[in-house]
């Protein structure tokens, strides 16, 4: 069986899930002569505040110039799930603005809050800024100077580059502050420009000379695990393997286990 030269996975998804929608969800009258099913491309396109060939470009896979705001109305328009919004912008080759966090996900929160406290060696979660939103007994325990001090956040780099302890428990500190740095730059990305990440950066780099000094060398690096060696005070050398994690429903939170 031939295929249309102009299907694209993009414009199957999208005719499948304008056919799924009837008039009145889309709050318009349902009319008396329909033939189509679902909604029509130029009522999809009205709703979307594009032309209709507009929509039969998209529905060909012709993207390259779609917009964000474009695709999220088109979303907005098919009543699409958060799993089939995601879908759709993937397909575009775009990133959606609304993907699921944290912060539309309470639970997720919740839940590696639970998790930490069930697992057996130290472990802890980041947020996006790299705070520690929760952690165990054990990761407290090792991580003198920053788990297990009341501060009004606990931020790993803060943690790294403005506490005099950090130095003393991280072995190879130099090398690690390095990776770090380039670390969370990869793991950052797009959201740099943000103005919660980017007045912290600016904040961070005013008080560590250090910090500014490797921010501006412009290092990426993946967050790898591997071998993680600590001086603690009391306890003397630890090794352990670092493993990082990323939640499905709120992929911006790491869980960090040393093993």
């Amino acid at each position: 069986m031939s295929q249309n030269k102009t299907t694209s996975p993009l414009g199957e998804f999208i005719r499948a899930h304008r056919e799924r929608v009837s008039p009145q969800q889309a709050g318009l009258p349902a009319g008396s002569r329909r033939r189509a099913k679902g909604l029509r491309r130029e009522e999809v396109a009205a709703l979307c505040g594009i032309s209709p060939t507009w929509l039969t470009w998209i529905e060909q896979g012709r993207s390259q110039s779609v917009s964000a705001h474009t695709l999220s109305r088109l979303a907005d328009a098919l009543l699409l799930t958060h799993a089939e919004r995601d879908y759709l912008f993937k397909l575009a080759g775009l990133k959606n603005p609304q993907e699921r966090g944290a912060e539309r996900n309470p639970q997720a929160r919740e839940a590696m809050s639970k998790a930490v406290e069930a697992i057996t060696t130290p472990a802890y979660v980041l947020d996006e800024q790299w705070n520690a939103l929760a952690w165990n007994v054990l990761a407290a325990e090792l991580f003198s100077g920053w788990l297990d001090q009341a501060l009004a956040r606990h931020n790993l780099l803060d943690f790294m580059f403005l506490q005099p302890a950090s130095r003393q428990l991280v072995e190879d500190w130099p090398m690690r502050a390095r990776r770090m740095v380039a670390e969370f730059r990869a793991d950052a990305g797009e959201r740099l420009e943000e103005s919660a990440i980017h007045q912290w950066v600016d904040s961070l780099r005013q008080d560590s000379a250090e910090f500014d000094t490797l921010w501006q060398q412009h290092d990426v690096q993946g967050r790898e695990g591997g071998e993680r060696a600590f001086n603690h005070p009391q306890r003397g050398r630890l090794v352990y393997q670092q493993l990082t994690l990323n939640l499905a429903a709120a992929p911006e939170l790491k869980l960090i286990m040393l093993l």
